[in-house]
């Protein structure tokens, strides 16, 4: 038999049991499916953190109050040491370094904005002037905060859009007069629409001085203090020289924690990966059950076409080609079934992105080409097994049997 004669054969055998076929195949699909949605799952969450991350700014130095350790709780250390604060001078220092190009202290709390007849809680961030470069944020009316002294700093206030949409409509908000708390703001600028990041939206926040916002929640200690490195190959430079200037103001206490942008995307990125590959091994493990269905349903195949194969042999048909033909039906299942699992497993993948825009859920190129191979390769392997079955076949009892 010629390789076509061989695979008509293979087709015609597939197409003459609609049922058993349809089951075949559809095991199959499901798999690749699981696989694809799966890893999709798993790689679009990774991409998720990393342009969120991303979003913060770039060569990103980001100084938290109190010491992250894994050393446990002392009493003796509770009773002797009280970790200082992080305070404004302290980041009003930081820019001394050689390193940092920019430096924004950041504090944060929640209030009520009382405004144009409308009243609502908002998300209070203080900073200063730099804060906008270093997150590279542009504004949509007016300009950000004012250079001024971090202390204190002028009675003025930048709104996100959506609080300008709500509370001002389609009017201008840039010189209008807000409450805040106690405090009456002057609005000098609107940012441009930036969307969620990290569990906040930057469109409902709104950004005064430092000094204000610390005099608003009646504090001294900062949330954050953001420091943007000269370049990447600085960061590390930056991070080590935050630590040791923090460490001297604080009488020697290593009392804050200094992480980087980059460290905490590999940390993420890796954790990510593994997540994903983890997932996509279980779901391969339906592929492998899907291989298993196709060598029963080969099996029967061969029980069914016992005088079939009978007649092949006695009109000359060799071992070989007996092998070929349901070698070649099993391929075909397989690649059927990858295929229409493929063809699902996007299209589910299509709907989580409908569901959640901003999850970037789309399958990674090593999964859909693992997925394939192995939806084809488990499907070869089972196979043999019915497929030398067959092959060994005597002519004689298997045209009596008949």
């Amino acid at each position: 038999m010629r390789n076509a004669d061989v695979l008509r054969f293979a087709r015609d055998a597939a197409a003459g049991y609609p049922l058993r076929t349809s089951l075949s195949v559809l095991a199959m699909a499901i798999g690749v499916a699981a696989v694809v949605v799966l890893t999709s799952l798993g790689d679009g969450a990774r991409r998720y953190v990393v342009e969120q991350f991303s979003a913060l700014g770039s060569n990103l130095v980001i100084v938290l109050p109190g010491r992250s350790a894994t050393g446990g709780f002392s009493p003796a250390n509770a009773l002797t040491t009280t970790p200082r604060d992080l305070t404004v001078d302290d980041a009003f220092a930081l820019t001394r370094l050689p390193s940092a190009r920019r430096v924004a202290p950041l504090a944060a709390g929640n209030s009520e904005i009382n405004a144009n007849g409308r009243l609502r809680e908002v998300v209070v961030a203080g900073t200063a002037s730099t804060y906008l470069d270093i997150r590279s944020f542009k504004m949509a009316q007016g300009h950000f905060l004012p250079e001024a002294d971090w202390s204190r700093g002028a009675p003025v206030a930048v709104i996100g859009s959506k609080l300008q949409e709500e509370i001002f409509g389609n009017r201008p908000a840039v010189g209008e007069l807000i409450r805040l708390g106690d405090r009456r703001l002057r609005i000098v600028g609107v940012l441009k629409s930036v969307g969620q990041g990290l569990g906040m939206n930057t469109d409902e926040v709104i950004f005064v001085p430092v000094g204000v916002a610390q005099s608003l929640f009646n504090t001294n200690t900062l949330f954050r203090v953001l420091i943007e490195a000269r370049s990447r190959d600085e960061i590390e430079v930056v991070k080590r020289e935050v630590a040791a200037m923090l460490k001297a103001r604080h009488g020697g206490e290593e009392d804050i924690t200094v992480i980087t942008q980059d460290a905490v995307l590999a940390t993420f990125d890796k954790l990510l990966r593994a997540l994903t590959a983890a997932v996509a091994g279980i779901a391969a493990i339906s592929l492998a059950v899907a291989g298993i269905l196709v060598m029963n349903v080969m099996l029967v195949a061969v029980t069914q076409r016992t005088a079939e194969i009978g007649l092949l042999k006695a009109l000359g048909a060799r071992a070989a080609t007996i092998r070929n033909a349901f070698m070649a039906e099993a391929a075909m299942l397989s690649l059927v079934g990858a295929i229409t699992g493929y063809g699902l497993g996007l299209f589910g993948a299509f709907v989580l992105r409908q569901m959640y825009p901003v999850f970037p859920a789309y399958p990674p190129d090593w999964a859909v080409i693992a997925a394939l191979a192995t939806a084809l390769g488990t499907g070869m392997l089972f196979g043999i097994m019915p497929a030398r079955r067959a092959a060994r076949l005597d002519p004689v009892q298997a045209l009596m049997k008949h």
